[in-house]
């Protein structure tokens, strides 16, 4: 519990979205290297694939389907949803010809980072609070004078709790782009 709220909470959370970058740069360096660059094309379609089916979790939490633990299907969805983002950003690469796929790009990277922070720091502030009142509890408080004290953070976490209220708006912007760069990719190029 001494360990320092950054190492904790904050650097799983960097770790995790810089390997994304660093991974993706060293696909396409190894695509350039091999005179390959045009598979980054198809990535894009393999990592939207990947996402979309990652949405199983979606549909087994609202019930819509009912075979799979929500547990694995989390855990599916969490890592499809980052190596679906890894192949769209070498898909994109760095290419400034044209708006829509880079509002798509960044709207992808902000759905990763929500993702991501639902992941890490929900689920780190959610047990480090947990640890807190239970080492208030040793120290001899009462479960309510613990909770007491720590009301500020129990706050936080509970604000914490409702990131999937941005979390799902940023995912269907994210569609929406995606749905509306497909069309232009198949209206405008030969």
């Amino acid at each position: 519990m001494n360990r320092s709220i950054v190492r904790r909470f904050v650097f799983p959370f960097v770790q995790w979205f810089a390997l994304m970058f660093i991974i993706a740069i060293a696909i396409d360096y190894i695509l350039h290297r091999f005179n390959a660059v045009s598979a980054g094309r198809y990535l894009g379609y393999a990592g939207t694939l990947l996402i979309a089916v990652s949405f199983v979790y979606s549909l087994r939490k609202r019930k819509v389907i009912r075979f799979g633990s929500p547990r694995n299907l989390l855990i599916m969805h969490e890592y499809m949803a980052w190596g679906g983002s890894i192949m769209i950003l070498v898909h994109a690469g760095i290419h400034f010809n044209a708006l829509l796929p880079w509002l798509a790009v960044l709207m992808l990277l902000i759905a990763v980072a929500s993702g991501l922070i639902g992941k890490f720091l929900l689920k780190k502030s959610v047990e480090a609070l947990r640890e807190k009142v239970q080492a208030e509890m040793k120290s001899g408080m009462t479960k309510e004078e613990a909770e007491k004290k720590l009301f500020m953070d129990s706050l936080t976490v509970d604000l914490m709790k409702k990131w999937r209220t941005v979390h799902m708006p940023i995912t269907l912007l994210l569609a929406l782009l995606v749905i509306l760069h497909i069309i232009t990719i198949v209206m405008f190029v030969e």
